[in-house]
């Protein structure tokens, strides 16, 4: 099997080193000539709790050439299509494209190639890119596998196979629900952490921005529900259990309310190093993805008459600060708790 990795960033940065380690033919393309050359030089670098270690591997600035029997789609969200457009070139008959984004950027990718080649894996690891070609891998997990269709089902076994070389990889037979309950979390402490400008351990401590994660999230299960989507544990975090109650909406202390204060305080723990990507790439000069995240929330609970206000003044808000309207920060955080609240 040949691959191509799509996005040299954080993820696809390890992705594309962990296949070659494994003895995979596989190129990395990316547009970022600075990341290419560092790797041409340097291999990838990578960091983190294994051992600091170079790979040598392929990567390329041009267009790249096929076949290529998978695709590894590893770009920011709002790059996909783009992405997905430019690989379908050089996918090879009979050849699959993974989307490691997050959201829901499968229906997107399978309107470029179709629903039948088309696979989604939800990424429960954390990854970075400090410098050019610098790889850190910030958090333990794996993937979540799945098909869009059952023609694409047979490609399930051997394209897990090979991403077990980079994190362990587990079937689902219900990816909708995986994504969904990872665009809750990643709604909350992605977009959360844009704000924030901080590290997810240090912004948990915080019991307004912990309220506000909660929030967050009780509002995209409610969309979940609506669209009729059986939510799954993503990272051992129940969107079922975790969403809001009435009487915990109200502001009403109880155990089960600590009890969820209590598992995002472990989760802090867990992804403390972990600092949102989509602040990286504002930071960077891209646009950030939080359309793919609570804009999409957003959009969909408009269609089924939901309410979805906090989601709408977090998109807002990230938005501000990719324009320099607005500084990271937790006093932006505590504005946004303060709005909120008031609007109770």
């Amino acid at each position: 099997m040949k691959f191509l990795v799509m996005g040299a960033g954080g993820i696809g940065g390890i992705v594309a080193a962990g296949l070659h380690e494994a003895g995979r033919d596989v190129l990395a393309f990316t547009t970022n000539g600075a990341i290419a050359e560092a790797v041409r030089q340097n291999g990838f670098r990578l960091r983190g709790a294994e051992r600091s270690r170079a790979v040598r591997g392929r990567i390329t600035t041009a267009p790249p050439e096929g076949p290529f029997d998978v695709v590894v789609l590893c770009t920011q969200p709002p790059q996909v299509e783009e992405a997905a457009a430019m690989a379908s070139r050089a996918l090879a008959e009979g050849g699959v494209m993974i989307c490691l984004q997050n959201g829901l950027c499968e229906a997107r990718v399978a309107r470029v190639v179709g629903a039948h080649r088309t696979l989604g894996a939800v990424v429960t690891w954390g990854a970075a890119m400090p410098e050019p070609g610098v790889y850190d891998r910030t958090a333990r997990g794996g993937f979540a596998l799945g098909s869009m269709s059952a023609a694409s089902q047979p490609s399930l076994e051997p394209v897990a196979r090979a991403l077990a070389a980079v994190a362990p990889v587990e079937l689902t037979s219900n990816l909708a629900g995986r994504r969904w309950s990872k665009l809750a979390i990643n709604a909350a402490i992605s977009s959360l952490g844009t704000i924030g400008g901080d590290r997810v351990g240090a912004l948990m401590r915080h019991a307004f921005v912990r309220r506000l994660a909660l929030e967050v999230m009780t509002e995209a299960a409610r969309v979940a529900r609506a669209e009729g989507v059986a939510l799954e544990r993503v990272s051992g975090l129940d969107l079922d259990w975790l969403a809001l109650g009435e009487h915990e909406a109200r502001g009403s202390a109880s155990p089960s309310l600590a009890a969820k204060h209590a598992l995002l305080l472990g989760v802090g723990i867990r992804y403390r190093r972990m600092r949102s990507s989509m602040l990286a790439a504002i930071e960077r000069g891209r646009p950030p993805a939080v359309d793919f995240l609570n804009g999409e929330i957003t959009q969909r609970a408009a269609a089924h008459g939901i309410a979805a206000g906090l989601n709408a003044a977090v998109s807002r808000a990230v938005w501000a600060i990719a324009r320099n309207e607005m500084s990271p920060g937790t006093a932006a955080l505590r504005s946004l708790f303060d709005a909120s609240q008031a609007k109770r």
